[in-house]
């Protein structure tokens, strides 16, 4: 993507003309300056204006000075300003003000914002041409997200902490966050992923959702046919029991034939089985008669029993009555005996005293009395058997009739029992019917099925071409032949830096986010090797062999912008880069290496023809880099002169 800065802006706090830092576009711009200028300022500042989730430009003298920071870039739809306001206390704030043109003036002051951090990410998204889908169906936020132009920084920005750092090869990779999110990216911007295969994703998801219903569906109809299949048999069977079919029904054993034939009794309605509910109404009455007089008679017959009862206990109770008296009556039969003995004077008895023979014949008369009642006593068998006998007679009559009744009911119950069986057998009929009619209509619909199969087939067809679209095997392919292609061009820009190993092959491995060199038999990652100068010399290698890979893709979204700050640390320590340089003379073998950077640097400026822009901030000055093709110094930040004026230090707006 054609992004390229063309001025740095810094906004008075406390009024007067804004700090612009001008930039070309196409060549290698350096500004130079000693130590505490505001060198390593710059990249903070642009990246919090080109929205930043936090402003990481150092407290102190420059957010005390300035209200608003703005970079102006140049694009292929124009130039765009994009200022952010300094957030004070806090860790950022989303106030901006976005303008946009053909040219843009820069404002001399900015009084209000007139959009928001969101919205500018949002035109920058555009602007880079960004797909708007996450990298996998269903991902919200997270390191699978969609990409973001703020996830393209980490191969624009090479901050000093960062440029010569053996652990940490691309921007803001030391944490978690950017880190899993540059490797899920990688491949996007490599173009191994493409939209085009962003897009075979979600519409493979999509498909994949459907097929499953679908494949569902047709699943639980064909498993309802097929358990109805195995049960064709027993339906026939059925309807021969139920008397539906007749007993000599010759069953078909092909399915055709069996379908059609429990189409046939299903349209039989089973009339022919219906019970004579008049006869068993007749039945019904008939049956509730015969109970009720069954009762009665034996009512009868109870009260007969009972009765007959009674008549026994009195002919028994009489002659035990009887038997009682005739043994009161012997006991008693003493007058005889008595009398006999008064006609003896010398019977002690007689001689009891005076009158002994009067009082013994006064009471044999009065034992006379007694024995002429208990004879008087009547028999009652003789008065009750006729009236038993006629009982007994009524009894057997009134148990014959019982029994008569009782024999009539056993049988009603039973043609009862068959009618009810028959108006069961009606009902067996009319639900066997009902769910036969059932059945086919679900045998009916799995077999109209063919639709639904056929909309399978092609959502797997579907699939199937999708699947071609984004093949892991293809990706990793497109992935490896990507890789390939930058090695290669790290490969032949190594030998013209200050390596140890210049011949020794390296490659970009993407788990990692570092590169691996190739010695021999040996594979050393880049936190294996020593010397920061190695370190340097992979580092630019690596951010400009991944720039031309971009420019060599039509349309690609990675800006076209590298910032390296401080790249000549490794050689230059900062105590002597702010000693004066005729007081200490550099190295040769040093200034060497660090012109070959500079060489390196503008070669590829040149040679990618005004697209890539590069802008370093370093200690060296040009007696290090100067006279190198595609190099020129933008700023010299020395003897008073930084990023932020004095003047604003001073608190005196109109002495600039």
């Amino acid at each position: 993507m054609y992004f390229q800065i063309i001025k740095l802006i810094l906004w008075p706090r406390r009024g007067g003309e804004p700090r612009v830092v001008d930039f070309k576009p196409g060549i290698v711009n350096v500004i130079s300056g000693a130590s505490k200028t505001g060198k390593s300022a710059v990249v903070p500042i642009i990246d919090y204006c080109l929205g930043s989730d936090k402003c990481t430009i150092p407290v102190g003298v420059i957010r005390e000075n300035c209200s608003w920071f703005g970079v102006l870039v140049d694009t292929i739809e124009g130039q765009k300003l994009l200022a952010r306001r300094e957030p004070g206390d806090q860790q950022s704030t989303g106030d901006m003000v976005f303008l946009e043109g053909a040219v843009v003036d820069v404002p001399a002051e900015i009084a209000e914002k007139t959009t928001n951090v969101d919205t500018v990410k949002r035109a920058l998204n555009r602007l880079s041409g960004l797909t708007d889908l996450e990298f996998e169906p269903n991902a919200e936020g997270g390191y699978k997200s969609r990409p973001s132009f703020r996830d393209l920084m980490a191969f624009s920005f090479q901050p000093q902490n960062i440029v010569a750092n053996p652990d940490v090869m691309f921007f803001k990779a030391d944490t978690t966050e950017h880190r899993e999110k540059l490797k899920t990216i990688f491949p996007y911007v490599l173009g191994a992923v493409t939209a085009t295969v962003l897009q075979a994703r979600f519409e493979l998801d999509r498909l994949q959702r459907s097929l499953r219903r679908k494949e569902t569906e047709l699943k639980t109809i064909e498993s309802a046919n097929n358990a109805w299949k195995a049960e064709a048999l027993g339906w026939l069977r059925q309807a021969i029991e139920l008397g539906i079919l007749t007993a000599d029904t010759q069953l078909p054993k092909e399915w055709p034939d069996i379908v059609d034939l429990l189409r046939r009794i299903a349209l039989s309605n089973g009339r022919s089985a219906r019970p004579n509910l008049p006869g068993i109404d007749v039945t019904l009455v008939r049956l509730a008669d015969l109970r009720t007089e069954e009762t009665e008679i034996a009512g009868q017959l109870s009260e007969h029993r009972q009765r007959l009862n009674e008549l026994r206990r009195l002919v028994e109770s009489s002659e035990a009555y009887g038997d009682a008296m005739r043994i009161q009556r012997d006991r008693i039969g003493l007058a005889d005996w008595l009398r006999g003995l008064s006609a003896e004077v010398t019977d002690p008895i007689v001689s009891l005293g005076e009158g002994g023979r009067e009082k013994v014949l006064a009471l044999c008369d009065n034992l006379d009395g007694l024995e002429i009642r208990l004879r008087t006593h009547p028999t009652l068998s003789n008065t009750l058997d006729k009236e038993i006998f006629r009982l007994r007679a009524a009894a057997e009559t009134t148990l014959e009739q019982l029994n008569a009744i009782r024999a009539e009911i056993s049988d009603l119950e039973k043609d009862s029992e068959k009618s009810q069986a028959e108006a069961s057998r009606f009902d067996q009929i009319e639900r066997f019917l009902g769910r036969l009619q059932q059945a086919l209509h679900l045998y009916d619909r799995a077999d109209q099925s063919a639709d639904l199969r056929q909309e399978i087939e092609g959502l797997r067809t579907q699939i199937s071409l999708l699947q071609q679209t984004v093949s892991e095997a293809d990706i990793r392919r497109k992935l490896g032949n990507a890789l390939d292609r930058v090695a290669n061009f790290a490969n032949r820009m190594v030998p013209r830096l200050d390596a140890e190993w210049p011949d020794a092959p390296l490659r970009l491995i993407i788990e990692d986010l570092t590169v691996k060199v190739l010695r021999g038999t040996r594979e050393d990652y880049l936190w294996e090797i020593g010397s920061g100068a190695n370190w340097l010399a992979y580092h630019v290698a690596l951010m400009l062999a991944l720039q031309r890979f971009f420019l060599g893709e039509p349309h690609h979204a990675v800006p076209s912008m590298l910032v390296f700050d401080q790249p000549s640390q490794v050689y230059f320590p900062k105590r002597a880069a702010e000693e004066s340089i005729e007081l200490v003379p550099w190295r040769d073998q040093d200034v060497a290496a660090v012109r070959k950077v500079f060489s390196l640097l503008g070669s590829e400026a040149v040679s990618s023809q005004g697209r890539l822009q590069v802008i370093v901030l370093d200690h060296a000055d040009e007696d290090v880099w100067g006279d190198i093709e595609g190099v020129e110094l933008i700023e010299e930040w020395r003897d008073g002169r930084a990023l932020v004026p004095t003047d604003w230090l001073n608190g005196d707006p109109d002495s600039n």
